[in-house]
């Protein structure tokens, strides 16, 4: 395994510092050392990278394909090696570690296959008119082109899918953009396995040295410098709103502003219409209870709230949601940090008075974590703002409503989500009109009678949504779309063909 630092095709440790990943069961850290970046090599590789995008951007597409291909290839290739490494890393099952790995290599194959069809280039031509009056048009041909050297934090929930071969980072390459990942100081060993395959991948299909690089992170400083460096074009972060905030804030101190797109999480409130409630408790509260749980409730999706009409049959939800959560084995999180967080986050929730919590403590001896369903009026949920943050972890808040129109002054109250659900029958449609109506302001993906967690890799996914959920609303972090983050349109008036760079001339 590479512990150093992967700056196109060589390897740098610089620094005398030493950083380790932990296991997360036990707290104890992996064996293997690795050299956290320094200024100087935050430097070597953007300098790198901006030469390489000079080649790379007009590198032919099968070409292009031919690599990120091998990489999804070589994450194949790695096959136990890979998936043990990440059980050890996050204590997630192998079963999830295969389900995410085999996402993973769809999507690179999928950004592969757009980069051979050139579509994102999405290539307009308007003829000229010279005899048109009172004045001649002239000839425009515009066209998508790569912004320059991308950097990607890696994430902590998603080592390989939002990580160092995740979807920023292969949009981007398929771009035609060059790569800096900043490790997940969590995941440095997966991370190192992963970088090694992309970097034998270009080196096996020939791309420019700087195509891509892999910092092990420093903390907050290699972050800074990174977003900071004036060779920087954009940014991809996936993580918290602190974290994408700060991000996006440097990227607007800059003497030349860039692009930010983080993706900072959401509450992803789900409307539970009172027919609905009636006809099928037991089918919501499995369906709710295995959304809210899965991976420990480590998704950005996760359900955060859960919005209905308090009667009997809410009360009996309630009830079989509580009955299923005590069954839930307890949970390992992520790393420390995360574990802390949702301690802090659920003692938030306790300072508010008439909040009824279904609370199993941390056990300090497993360090693990249970299962929380909370309660709450209406009337105090509104008036808490910070009963409307997200809790990342195996919780959700159950908010009872009086009425209708409560539960859209509710939906009035939210902030920008990645998505919202409703349930409901079809004679709640107009109730269910009411709501979507507000709810499209709010979300970026909206869900009927289903669950939010579970992002298909499609052309018509959107996995974004309005601040704070992410910084920009306009494009999606998942899906085919996503590639457009990483481009710029650009108009050639007149030009004749000669002078338009040969794989840009499509006309």
């Amino acid at each position: 395994m590479i512990t150093e630092n992967i700056i196109g095709y060589e390897l740098s440790s610089l620094s005398s510092k030493q950083i380790f990943a932990f296991d997360p069961g036990s707290g104890e850290p992996l064996p293997e050392a690795f050299s956290p970046a320094t200024g100087e090599e935050v430097d070597m590789a953007l300098e790198k990278a901006i030469v390489s995008w000079r080649i790379y951007r007009h590198i032919d597409s099968v070409q292009k394909t031919l690599f990120l291909s091998a990489i999804a290839d070589g994450i194949e290739n790695l096959g136990d090696t890979l998936v043990k490494r990440i059980m050890q890393e996050t204590g997630y099952t192998q079963a999830r570690v295969l389900v995410e790995r085999k996402r993973t290599c769809a999507q690179i194959r999928m950004y592969a296959d757009i980069g051979s069809k050139n579509t994102w280039k999405e290539i307009t031509n308007d003829e000229a008119q010279p005899q048109r009056a009172p004045s001649p048009r002239p000839d425009l041909l515009k066209m998508n082109v790569a912004i320059g050297p991308v950097i990607v934090f890696a994430a902590s929930n998603f080592p390989l899918a939002y990580s160092t071969a995740g979807g920023d980072t292969i949009s981007a390459l398929a771009a035609g953009c060059p790569v800096i990942v900043k490790a997940h100081e969590s995941h440095l060993g997966t991370n190192a396995l992963v970088a090694e395959v992309i970097m034998h991948a270009a080196k096996a299909t020939g791309m420019p040295d700087g195509v891509f690089s892999s910092l092990n992170g420093n903390r907050i400083e290699t972050g800074q410098q990174l977003v900071m460096h004036p060779l920087t074009a954009a940014v991809g972060f996936t993580g918290s709103l602190k974290g994408g905030r700060a991000l996006f804030d440097l990227g607007n101190q800059r003497e030349k502003p860039i692009p930010v797109f983080a993706e900072m999480g959401s509450v992803n409130p789900v409307f539970l219409l009172p027919e609905k409630v009636t006809a099928d408790a037991k089918k919501i509260s499995s369906m709710l209870v295995d959304s809210i749980t899965n991976s420990a409730g480590q998704f950005c999706t996760k359900p955060g709230i859960l919005v209905a009409i308090w009667n009997e049959a809410t009360r009996e939800l309630s009830e079989f949601m509580m009955e299923a959560l005590a069954k839930i084995p307890s949970s390992t999180m992520l790393n420390e940090n995360i574990t802390q967080n949702f301690e802090r986050g659920l003692d938030l929730v306790k300072a508010v008075p008439k909040v009824t919590l279904m609370d199993i403590q941390l056990s300090p001896v497993e360090k693990k974590i249970h299962p929380v369903l909370a309660t709450v009026d209406a009337d105090i949920y509104l008036a808490h703002p910070q009963l409307h943050q997200e809790i990342f972890g195996p919780y959700s808040l159950m908010v009872l409503c009086r009425d209708l129109s409560q539960m859209k002054e509710v939906a009035n109250s939210l902030e920008g989500q990645l998505t919202a659900t409703i349930h409901a029958t079809e004679n709640e449609m107009d109730m269910a009109r009411e709501l979507t109506e507000i709810l499209i302001e709010k979300a970026g993906r909206i869900i009927f009678n289903g669950v939010p967690t579970g992002v298909e890799v499609m052309e018509s996914m959107t996995h974004g949504g309005p601040y704070p959920a992410t910084t920009d609303s306009r494009f999606t972090a998942v899906g085919y779309h996503a590639i457009r983050r990483w481009l710029r349109p650009v108009t050639f008036q007149n030009f004749p063909n000669a002078l338009i760079p040969s794989d840009f001339n499509l006309k």
